[in-house]
């Protein structure tokens, strides 16, 4: 006899609702933007495909300016892998004042993950299960880049971070919204003394 795992999650609320909850421009196509850093550019194409509220999110912050002359405030080597954090840092008192002059209204949005074969994204749901996390359309990889996370199952929306390579422990438990596609080079050379001249929209 086989056993198949039963699915407990129930996927009745779309990317719409929670875009509307956030009052964001919802964005359903994948986006290039271009971060200009003090160790030089590189582009990340954004899955607004599959992550049009964490990305949605993003490209309000972006066009706000929230991330410009930000510091990566947090580097984490290990021999295989670098963590790269960059965003609004909470530990940052005037970075906090900034953010609430922007009108964020929440300092969380929903964890958003897409598995293949589901019309929708999942939300404020991790995905623990090995036969789900086989299923994930985007995985931990060189150059991606996902949201912080707070809590369990919700995602900064300010914070993100960038890894070096893969990481198959972590997948499944954050939204991973893009990948650089040109200048990971760049990402490998970055100390916590550097930091982002600006992000912008390329296309």
């Amino acid at each position: 006899m086989i056993l198949v795992p039963a699915c407990s999650y129930k996927n009745d609320i779309g990317s719409n609702y929670y875009c509307q909850k956030l009052k964001l421009k919802c964005i359903n196509a994948n986006k290039i933007v271009l971060f200009k850093t003090s160790k030089g550019d590189f582009k990340v194409k954004l899955f607004g495909k599959d992550n049009p509220v964490t990305v949605s999110n993003f490209i309000e912050n972006v066009e706000n300016n929230i991330y410009e002359n930000q510091k990566f405030y947090k580097i984490i080597n290990y021999p295989q892998i670098k963590f790269v954090h960059g965003g609004i840092d909470p530990e940052n008192k005037f970075n906090v004042e900034r953010n609430q002059t922007l009108n964020k209204t929440s300092p969380a949005i929903p964890l958003e993950i897409k598995l293949k074969e589901e019309i929708n994204p999942r939300y404020n749901y991790q995905i623990d299960n090995p036969y789900e996390t086989k299923n994930l359309v985007n995985t931990f990889d060189n150059g991606s880049i996902a949201m912080v996370k707070i809590g369990k199952n919700n995602s900064s929306s300010t914070e993100f971070f960038f890894v070096t390579n893969k990481i198959p422990e972590l997948d499944g438990r954050y939204s991973i919204f893009g990948k650089i596609i040109k200048g990971t080079d760049i990402l490998e050379k970055i100390k916590k003394e550097d930091f982002i001249k600006e992000v912008k929209i390329s296309n």
